[in-house]
Protein backbone atom coordinates (compact mmCIF):
# COMPACT_ATOMS: atom_id res chain seq x y z
CA UNK A 1 0.00 0.00 0.00
CA UNK A 2 1.38 3.44 -0.87
CA UNK A 3 2.39 5.72 1.98
CA UNK A 4 -0.27 8.41 1.34
CA UNK A 5 -3.03 5.79 1.11
CA UNK A 6 -1.79 4.00 4.23
CA UNK A 7 -1.67 7.30 6.08
CA UNK A 8 -5.22 8.17 4.99
CA UNK A 9 -6.65 4.79 5.94
CA UNK A 10 -4.89 4.90 9.31
CA UNK A 11 -6.39 8.34 10.06
CA UNK A 12 -9.85 7.36 8.76
CA UNK A 13 -10.10 4.04 10.63
CA UNK A 14 -11.53 5.39 13.94
CA UNK A 15 -14.16 7.37 12.02
CA UNK A 16 -15.18 4.45 9.79
CA UNK A 17 -15.41 2.22 12.88
CA UNK A 18 -17.63 4.81 14.53
CA UNK A 19 -19.91 4.89 11.46
CA UNK A 20 -20.07 1.08 11.51
CA UNK A 21 -21.01 1.15 15.22
CA UNK A 22 -23.71 3.79 14.64
CA UNK A 23 -25.31 1.91 11.73
CA UNK A 24 -25.29 -1.46 13.52
CA UNK A 25 -26.66 0.11 16.72
CA UNK A 26 -29.42 1.95 14.85
CA UNK A 27 -30.54 -1.15 12.96
CA UNK A 28 -30.55 -3.22 16.16
CA UNK A 29 -32.53 -0.57 18.06
CA UNK A 30 -35.06 -0.49 15.21
CA UNK A 31 -35.59 -4.24 15.61
CA UNK A 32 -36.27 -3.76 19.32
CA UNK A 33 -38.59 -0.78 18.78
CA UNK A 34 -40.45 -2.74 16.12
CA UNK A 35 -41.12 -5.67 18.44
CA UNK A 36 -41.86 -3.60 21.57
CA UNK A 37 -44.01 -0.86 20.08
CA UNK A 38 -45.34 -2.32 16.82
CA UNK A 39 -43.66 0.40 14.75
CA UNK A 40 -41.72 -0.09 11.51
CA UNK A 41 -43.76 -3.16 10.61
CA UNK A 42 -44.08 -4.56 14.11
CA UNK A 43 -42.90 -7.89 15.44
CA UNK A 44 -41.96 -10.23 12.58
CA UNK A 45 -43.70 -7.87 10.11
CA UNK A 46 -47.13 -8.40 11.68
CA UNK A 47 -47.68 -4.77 12.65
CA UNK A 48 -48.23 -5.84 16.26
CA UNK A 49 -46.03 -5.64 19.33
CA UNK A 50 -44.79 -8.56 21.39
CA UNK A 51 -46.85 -9.11 24.58
CA UNK A 52 -45.11 -7.67 27.64
CA UNK A 53 -43.10 -10.30 29.48
CA UNK A 54 -43.41 -12.96 26.75
CA UNK A 55 -40.38 -15.25 26.89
CA UNK A 56 -38.04 -14.88 25.07
CA UNK A 57 -39.32 -12.38 22.48
CA UNK A 58 -40.10 -9.48 24.80
CA UNK A 59 -36.79 -9.77 26.66
CA UNK A 60 -34.91 -10.04 23.37
CA UNK A 61 -36.66 -6.88 22.15
CA UNK A 62 -35.66 -5.01 25.32
CA UNK A 63 -32.04 -6.09 24.81
CA UNK A 64 -32.26 -5.05 21.15
CA UNK A 65 -33.64 -1.60 21.94
CA UNK A 66 -31.40 -0.84 24.92
CA UNK A 67 -28.29 -2.47 23.47
CA UNK A 68 -28.84 -0.83 20.11
CA UNK A 69 -29.21 2.62 21.65
CA UNK A 70 -26.14 2.17 23.87
CA UNK A 71 -24.03 1.00 20.93
CA UNK A 72 -25.48 3.73 18.69
CA UNK A 73 -24.42 6.53 21.04
CA UNK A 74 -21.27 4.75 22.16
CA UNK A 75 -22.04 4.49 25.89
CA UNK A 76 -20.76 1.36 27.66
CA UNK A 77 -20.13 0.23 24.14
CA UNK A 78 -18.12 -2.90 24.82
CA UNK A 79 -20.46 -4.27 27.49
CA UNK A 80 -23.58 -3.51 25.43
CA UNK A 81 -22.00 -5.14 22.39
CA UNK A 82 -21.13 -8.31 24.33
CA UNK A 83 -24.69 -8.64 25.68
CA UNK A 84 -26.17 -7.91 22.24
CA UNK A 85 -23.85 -10.43 20.57
CA UNK A 86 -24.77 -13.08 23.12
CA UNK A 87 -28.48 -12.46 22.67
CA UNK A 88 -28.12 -12.96 18.92
CA UNK A 89 -26.11 -16.16 19.41
CA UNK A 90 -28.90 -17.40 21.71
CA UNK A 91 -31.52 -16.41 19.13
CA UNK A 92 -29.71 -18.25 16.38
CA UNK A 93 -29.21 -21.50 18.28
CA UNK A 94 -32.58 -21.55 20.02
CA UNK A 95 -34.83 -20.31 17.19
CA UNK A 96 -33.11 -20.89 13.85
CA UNK A 97 -30.61 -23.74 14.15
CA UNK A 98 -33.28 -26.41 14.73
CA UNK A 99 -34.88 -25.68 11.36
CA UNK A 100 -31.84 -26.22 9.12
CA UNK A 101 -28.06 -26.21 9.28
CA UNK A 102 -27.23 -23.10 7.24
CA UNK A 103 -28.41 -19.55 8.09
CA UNK A 104 -29.55 -19.11 4.50
CA UNK A 105 -31.86 -22.11 4.93
CA UNK A 106 -33.17 -21.32 8.42
CA UNK A 107 -33.69 -17.54 8.21
CA UNK A 108 -30.94 -16.85 10.72
CA UNK A 109 -28.79 -14.49 8.64
CA UNK A 110 -29.72 -11.36 10.63
CA UNK A 111 -28.96 -13.11 13.92
CA UNK A 112 -25.59 -14.32 12.67
CA UNK A 113 -24.64 -10.96 11.18
CA UNK A 114 -25.64 -9.02 14.30
CA UNK A 115 -23.86 -11.54 16.53
CA UNK A 116 -20.56 -11.17 14.68
CA UNK A 117 -20.90 -7.41 14.17
CA UNK A 118 -21.42 -6.86 17.89
CA UNK A 119 -18.55 -9.19 18.75
CA UNK A 120 -16.33 -7.10 16.47
CA UNK A 121 -17.52 -3.88 18.12
CA UNK A 122 -16.82 -5.38 21.56
CA UNK A 123 -13.22 -5.99 20.53
CA UNK A 124 -12.47 -2.83 18.53
CA UNK A 125 -14.30 -0.39 20.80
CA UNK A 126 -16.48 2.59 20.02
CA UNK A 127 -14.34 4.43 17.48
CA UNK A 128 -13.93 8.20 17.26
CA UNK A 129 -17.39 9.56 18.01
CA UNK A 130 -18.81 8.13 21.20
CA UNK A 131 -20.02 9.13 24.62
CA UNK A 132 -17.44 6.72 26.05
CA UNK A 133 -14.69 8.79 24.43
CA UNK A 134 -16.34 12.05 25.51
CA UNK A 135 -16.67 10.95 29.14
CA UNK A 136 -13.52 8.85 29.51
CA UNK A 137 -11.24 10.34 26.87
CA UNK A 138 -8.57 8.21 25.29
CA UNK A 139 -8.63 5.61 28.11
CA UNK A 140 -11.15 3.63 26.04
CA UNK A 141 -8.98 3.85 22.94
CA UNK A 142 -5.90 2.81 24.91
CA UNK A 143 -7.58 -0.47 25.90
CA UNK A 144 -7.57 -1.71 22.32
CA UNK A 145 -4.17 -2.22 20.66
CA UNK A 146 -3.47 0.18 17.83
CA UNK A 147 -3.05 -1.25 14.36
CA UNK A 148 0.57 -1.35 13.31
CA UNK A 149 1.39 -0.02 9.86
CA UNK A 150 2.46 -2.63 7.33
CA UNK A 151 6.15 -2.60 6.43
CA UNK A 152 6.70 -1.03 3.06
CA UNK A 153 7.60 -3.30 0.19
CA UNK A 154 11.13 -2.99 -1.08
Amino acid sequence: MSAPLASFTQRATPHVLALFRVVVGLLFACHGASALFGVLGGAMGTGHSVPTGAWPAWYAAVIQLAGGILVLVGLSTRAAAVVSSGSMAYAYFSVHQGTALWPLQNGGEPSVMFCWAFLLIAFIGPGAWSLDRLFFGDRQAAQAPAAKPEPSAV
